[in-house]
């Protein structure tokens, strides 16, 4: 029978990780700066890519995988520059833009890399329980989630750049009336998002074929869990990713992962529909 439960709770335990992961960034590019950020899965690429070839080049994996995520957040403060902070207040140019970006990086590193390189294949084993075998990287990719969960709530609700970060996206006039530099706000907050979104990429690199338009696999999940956590992103993505980690969990082991995924789809209707504001909104009125 425990053998069963801790089935039952791996399964969650990946789907979970899967959405906190790809949709970390995106919650504070898209859930908090309102930015529509369709260059998301080429940053989640991009820590990929730069983890497999640190780690060829002899560079153990977990530094490989941070260095990837810095490189992703640098890229991302860059971006933000260069091309993002133009368009805040006109999200359909913003995504035009960043799908412009997306389309460019895409075929680029087609051109560049070929259409897919060797993986480097998943660390730490396996162990067993029961008759079940279970991957111990999953397990790892799962506590992961969990950190950033906590280094989002620490970063943006414990700490004074996070204090001026969100007085920053609420009201940026009156933010900048009181002295907060929104300029290097916005471009820390977008590096943030960008580099999340590489670690995204970096963990799970050992567990993927390796293609220029990976980050695709991330993107749906990533946007679906964003939206219905609804506008306070920094308390809805947690529940969120758990309600669809347990439909998709459910129908995955019933039905198999297509069903899974289109299951986890009609779900994300039916709340949007109900709760047009998100699981967060719920939340919110039951916290006053």
């Amino acid at each position: 029978m425990s053998a069963e439960l801790f089935s039952v709770f791996y399964q969650f335990a990946d789907v979970f990780a899967f959405l906190i992961l790809s949709a970390a960034g995106l919650a504070i590019v898209f859930g908090m700066m309102g930015v529509i950020n369709m260059a998301h899965g080429e940053f989640i690429m991009c820590g990929a890519y730069v983890t497999v070839g640190l780690v060829k080049l002899g560079v153990p994996l977990a530094i490989a995988q941070a260095l990837a995520a810095v490189t992703a957040g640098l890229i991302g403060v860059a971006v933000e520059y260069l091309v993002v902070r133009r368009f805040y207040k006109r999200p359909l140019d913003s995504l035009l833009a960043t799908w412009g970006l997306s389309l460019i990086v895409t075929q680029s590193m087609l051109l560049i890399v070929g259409s897919s390189i060797t993986g480097i294949g998943t660390p730490e084993g396996s162990f067993a329980i029961g008759g079940y075998t279970f991957s111990t990287y999953r397990l790892v990719l799962f506590a992961c989630a969990v950190a950033v969960l906590i280094g989002l709530y620490v970063t943006f609700m414990k700490t004074r750049f996070g204090m001026m970060a969100r007085a920053t996206m609420q009201n940026a006039a009156m933010a900048r009336a009181l002295g907060a530099r929104t300029g290097r706000i916005y471009a820390i907050s977008f590096g943030i998002g960008a580099g999340l979104a590489g670690l995204c990429g970096a963990l799970y690199a050992p567990t993927m074929t390796l293609i220029p338009t990976m980050g695709a696999t991330f993107v749906v999940e990533s946007f679906v869990t964003v939206v219905v956590g609804g506008a306070n992103v920094l308390l809805g993505t947690a529940p969120a990713a758990v309600f669809l980690a347990i439909i998709r969990m459910a129908l995955n082991a019933s039905y198999g992962q297509i069903i899974g995924q289109i299951g986890m789809l009609f779900a994300v209707i039916l709340i949007i529909r109900v709760l047009p504001e998100g699981i967060s909104s719920v939340l919110v009125r039951r916290g006053r």
